[in-house]
């Protein structure tokens, strides 16, 4: 026999087995225990919440043989009939895939025709929003005035795309997000019911992770259960098979970005691609992470918002003192963002990357928030006395000719082949980098230093910084070894003193009449 998905295997049969939606029920069950049951209904909300299996169990209760207290028996012909799927009075229509005028005016049609057995005849049309403007149209008569013994169940997960029209003539139930409470507490029942054995914490993060729906807990359950089949599931075993990072990650990465520390916050980076786990669901789980934070700063007496273990919780509470609330509000706002934008991205990795940078460098931002941070800043350093002198200001002078910069800053008589190789390809180089670093060498400049040392200058310190790291300063070695097929000693330069390039550096580009152009590889 094949196996069943355990959504479908303990998918509720009645009422009294469906969880969080007790209002709903509730109002259902009166409604058809006092015959008050109405000719149409909209269930909306989010996926996984229980409208179609509420609608079928309100389909089985309206046509059981012995209903009792307004739920289905489950053990007369027309219960199994309609459990089975082989009932003719329970019509189930994906508005997806049937969303014109005809598969409507079929319906029409059909409910001219009264049930041979039972009592009511139910359509439940799922996704009614993607029926086209005509199949609404087509709908509005039959809707209003169906027969009596015609009930129509409509689902949706976006009830806004509905025609008012439509909204009118139907009982509206908004279907809630399930709490991770009843989710979990399901979800250890079926593991009692499976002979099958996890930890609280897993189980408990499975149940959040669901984001209220009971059929995605079901299906990640499903999942992480095949995965460790006949071990007993842990927190661990969790985090491998979803791809996400344990809270303990997301610690070292707000240390780093409190420190204002780029290079830790790029090894962390580089940890969570190494080991595989998902950048989208990175950026949401800190953005959750941050949003914990800011909540126990404002107060103590949201803790039960948390939803966290209480040796989380005492983390927690020494973190959010390490920053103010305006700079929490800062990186959940750069965060949120990040949000959209990677969900389509190709370069998840670089954008996250960059937003990292924002995080550890306010003044690359200039709104309100970012220089309240760069204050921050400056008041800490003062407390600590660090000061920085005061640079003098420039003394004005008339702008040096070409002729005597290229004088003042004359190419070296002799400049190596291999030097004038790494030049003249210094395009297909950059190209070949691996990973996001072609990126970030895109925006250097070439010139020579002593020794005949090939001089890769930034004017961005951060970038700098980073291209300074021995791994990237081994991938750019490499990837001039493999272009030309020899070694040069390559150092990376910051441009710190005060003038533009061309006036501090010799241009090799320029003196080897090289014409480089930068493309976007972020495309």
């Amino acid at each position: 026999m094949s196996y069943t998905a355990l959504y479908r295997k303990y998918r509720p049969q009645n009422f009294t087995d469906v969880k969080g939606q007790d209002a709903i029920v509730t109002t259902i069950r009166n409604q058809i225990e006092n015959k008050r049951i109405g000719h149409a209904y909209l269930f909306c909300g989010t996926r996984g919440t229980g409208k179609t299996t509420i609608a079928k169990i309100f389909a089985k209760a309206v046509n059981c043989e012995h209903p009792r207290n307004g739920s289905p028996c489950g053990e007369c012909a027309s219960c199994q009939a309609i459990a089975s799927g082989n009932s003719m009075n329970v019509i189930e229509i994906d508005a997806a895939s049937n969303n014109g005028v005809d598969n409507i005016r079929e319906i029409r049609e059909e409910v001219t025709y009264a049930p041979t057995e039972g009592n009511y005849r139910v359509y439940i049309i799922d996704e009614v929003h993607m029926l086209s403007i005509g199949a609404f149209n087509a709908l509005l008569k039959t809707l209003e005035e169906p027969p009596s013994y015609v009930i129509f169940i409509l689902a949706t997960t976006e009830a806004h795309k509905i025609p008012i029209t439509i909204l009118s003539r139907c009982q509206r139930y908004d279907f809630r997000r399930i709490s991770t409470d009843i989710i979990a507490e399901r979800l250890q029942e079926l593991l009692e019911q499976e002979h099958a054995e996890a930890e609280e914490k897993a189980v408990r993060y499975l149940a959040k992770a669901a984001d209220g729906a009971m059929r995605d807990a079901l299906s990640l359950l499903d999942q992480c259960m095949a995965f460790y089949m006949g071990q007993k599931l842990t927190y661990d075993h969790v985090l491998e098979v979803l791809g996400t990072v344990d809270t303990e990650r997301f610690s070292k990465m707000f240390g780093a970005v409190i420190g204002n520390d780029v290079a830790a916050a790029m090894r962390q980076m580089e940890e969570l691609v190494t080991d595989g786990r998902d950048l989208s669901q990175f950026v949401n789980d800190f953005t959750w992470y941050l949003r914990n934070l800011l909540l126990l700063q404002s107060s103590q007496d949201l803790e039960d918002f948390l939803d966290i273990s209480s040796d989380q919780l005492a983390r927690f509470k020494e973190e959010c003192k390490m920053a103010d609330s305006t700079e929490l509000m800062r990186y959940i706002r750069i965060f949120s963002e990040l949000s959209n934008q990677v969900r389509f991205s190709t370069q998840k990795r670089i954008l996250i990357e960059i937003a990292v940078i924002k995080l550890c460098r306010p003044q690359m931002e200039e709104d309100y928030s970012s220089i309240l941070s760069r204050l921050a800043q400056l008041e800490k350093k003062m407390e600590e006395g660090v000061f920085q002198p005061a640079v003098p200001a420039p003394t004005v002078t008339a702008e040096p000719s070409a002729a005597a910069v290229s004088e003042k800053l004359a190419l070296p008589k002799a400049v190596s082949d291999d030097i004038r190789s790494v030049v003249e390809n210094w395009r297909g180089i950059v190209a070949q980098m691996p990973n996001s670093l072609g990126v970030f060498v895109r925006k250097a400049r070439l010139s020579l230093g002593e020794g005949d040392v090939l001089l890769i200058v930034m004017d961005d310190p951060i970038l700098s910084e980073m291209l300074s790291e021995e791994q990237r300063m081994q991938e750019i070695t490499d990837s001039i070894s493999r272009s030309i097929g020899k070694e040069v000693q390559v150092q990376i330069k910051y441009n710190d003193t005060g003038q533009s390039f061309e006036q501090s550096y010799v241009d090799l580009e320029q003196m080897i009449h090289t014409e480089i152009e930068y493309e976007d590889f972020t495309e």
